[in-house]
């Protein structure tokens, strides 16, 4: 199983024609299956999707009803655990606390691999490795 990052689900609904290579895949990403992703994941979907100023902004009804879709997915909650690893993950690779999160998330769910295009291609963080699907060569 794979950990996928907002930005995939977001580039997923973009409609911006400069984006449309990596609209088509992420779409292929999430029709593959075998993902996981976070509540940190689904609400910064919610809260970018719904964005007034975005361009092809969501309405709340839609981003919600895809909110819906993509639980289809196993979810990793947050809990105290995970943000204390995720504490410790920023501290030790000099990240972001929110891509540590990520990261956290994905090991709490047996995932090896995350999905990003925010985190370095190709680092291995403990033993969980980033990918940018976007890369020509992935």
């Amino acid at each position: 199983m794979q950990f996928v990052d907002t930005n995939i689900l977001i580039y997923s609904i973009s409609g911006d024609p400069e984006e449309r290579e990596k609209a088509d895949r992420a779409n292929q990403i999430l029709a593959a299956g075998d993902l996981g992703l976070s509540a940190q994941v689904l609400q910064e979907f919610y809260v970018q999707a719904t964005r007034e100023k975005r361009p092809g902004r969501l309405t709340h009804e839609l981003a919600a009803a895809l909110v819906e879709s993509f639980s289809r997915f196993p979810v990793q909650g947050i809990t105290a655990g995970i943000v204390e690893a995720a504490i410790a993950t920023r501290e030790r690779f000099q990240i972001s606390y929110w891509d540590a999160a990520i990261l956290e998330a994905a090991r709490s769910l047996g995932c090896e691999t995350v999905l990003s295009e925010d985190l370095s291609d190709g680092q291995d963080y403990a033993g969980v490795s980033a990918q940018n699907p976007f890369q020509p060569s992935a």
